[in-house]
């Protein structure tokens, strides 16, 4: 099995995301687990910012994200969902992007996304990208143009089979990353893995970076400025003060580090604030 879907506790990682029910391979079970899951496990970088490596291997996932409900970014998240997906029967497969997201040059490719197979289609699966992210799949298809919540999400199509998903906000549709169908392996992953994890020019190396989407509200946590976001443009933005830190954590993103974990982030990234 491509994901290691059998070694998955997959009891503990449905009651992480709040499913109920018999889970079988089809769109309406997708669309649920899909939903669970972004509602659950929040974007972030704590690992690296705690000087520790993200492991990728499907037991290190299990412990962090449903065993200590912390969550983790794309690499992460999307091979536990995969592994997910594997065990119930779906057939997966792994995609690789380069983010946009209102860069002025062309990226690596950096970021993970899954092609699924649900009730005759392909969906273009992706609960790993944060806060813009998809709250649901869309069929993995260029001019499809969807709804989900109040926000808006299509994918566009340029030369060479490239793909690109969007979202619309104020000022009219923006790029979110760009995708080929060509197939990533999980051993792909581990090489994007060390990149984003180590380069110096990840931004995941700097400063702590939390996310969460839902249908009404994108919340982001970067370095010390917590924003919120509404699909009409507004916005709320403030700056967390360390003693206000740890409660932002768990009230908006339902993450409790241990009190050593909580001291040496501190010490690291906000001393002196």
């Amino acid at each position: 099995m491509t994901w290691n879907g059998e070694e998955l506790d997959i009891e503990a990682y449905l009651a992480r995301i709040g499913y109920e029910g018999e889970a079988k391979p089809d769109l309406e079970t997708l669309r649920a687990l899909h939903r669970g899951h972004v509602a659950s496990i929040p974007f972030e970088n704590l690992e690296i910012m705690l000087g520790r490596p993200v492991l990728l291997d499907l037991a290190a996932l299990q412990d962090k994200m449903v065993h200590r409900r912390r969550g983790g970014y794309c690499y992460e998240q999307n091979l536990l969902f995969a592994a997910a997906l594997e065990r119930i029967g779906f057939s997966v497969k792994g995609l690789g992007a380069r983010v946009r997201a209102g860069a002025s040059t062309t990226r690596a490719v950096t970021h993970m996304l899954l092609d699924v197979e649900a009730d005759g289609e392909q969906w273009h699966c992706d609960v790993g990208f944060g806060a813009d992210g998809l709250l649901e799949p869309i069929p993995l298809r260029a001019g499809v143009d969807v709804s989900q919540g109040e926000w808006r999400f299509g994918i566009g199509s340029e030369e060479e089979g490239v793909r690109v998903l969007r979202t619309q906000n104020a000022d009219g549709w923006f790029d979110l990353y760009a995708y080929t169908t060509t197939r990533c392996l999980p051993v792909d992953y581990v090489v994007m893995n060390h990149y984003t994890s180590t380069h110096p020019k990840s931004p995941f190396i700097r400063r702590p970076v939390l996310q969460q989407a839902a249908p009404g509200v994108r919340c982001r946590l970067i370095g010390a400025q917590l924003t919120r976001t509404r699909p009409d443009g507004s916005r709320d933005e403030r700056d967390v003060p360390v003693s206000e830190l740890r409660h932002t954590l768990v009230r908006e993103f339902g993450i409790e580090l241990g009190d050593d974990e909580f001291a040496e982030l501190i010490r690291v990234h906000y001393a002196g604030a």
